[in-house]
């Protein structure tokens, strides 16, 4: 079950695709981050995904949003699949401890190792304020996320 509205943000420290640590504890009081699980890199719905989120950056990446992308593809994978794609948004990878940010926001989909499409968006005090999960074949709409933003 993911998280609740209203609950308290699990932390994580995760590698982006540059091999650097971020966590979630970092925006602390600083941006409200938008953090978008997707099942696995190089796929047509989660590359459509973060491509809608790549062509309309300005939405998502700013002074007061972060946007934190995850899966749990390896290192590897995410440096070579947010190159390609041309993503300047961290691409976060939940490798190992397999899944377990995943797991921590209820979006780890155990019979297939990977992450479910979820998304959560965390106010700046570290609250759950808005979230959505879809299956791994369902794309989300990134207006939804819009709306969720301009309510913070």
């Amino acid at each position: 079950m993911s998280l609740e509205i209203g609950s308290i943000a699990p932390d994580f420290e995760l590698n982006d695709q540059f091999g650097q640590k971020v966590s979630l504890s970092s925006f602390k009081g600083q941006k409200n981050v938008v953090i978008t699980f997707y099942p696995f890199a190089f796929t047509g719905t989660c590359t459509g995904e973060l491509c809608a989120l790549r062509d309309d950056i300005s939405a998502f990446l700013n002074d007061s949003v972060q946007l934190l992308a995850i899966s749990c593809d390896s290192p590897f994978t995410q440096k070579v699949f947010a190159e390609r794609e041309n993503y300047q948004f961290p691409v976060l990878s939940d490798f190992w401890p397999h899944g377990a940010t995943a797991k921590a926001y209820g979006v780890f989909e155990e019979s297939r190792g990977c992450a479910l499409r979820g998304t959560f968006i965390v106010d700046k005090t570290g609250v759950v304020r808005w979230s959505v999960v879809n299956g791994l074949g369902a794309a989300r709409d990134l207006n939804e996320y819009k709306k969720a933003l301009s309510s913070l």
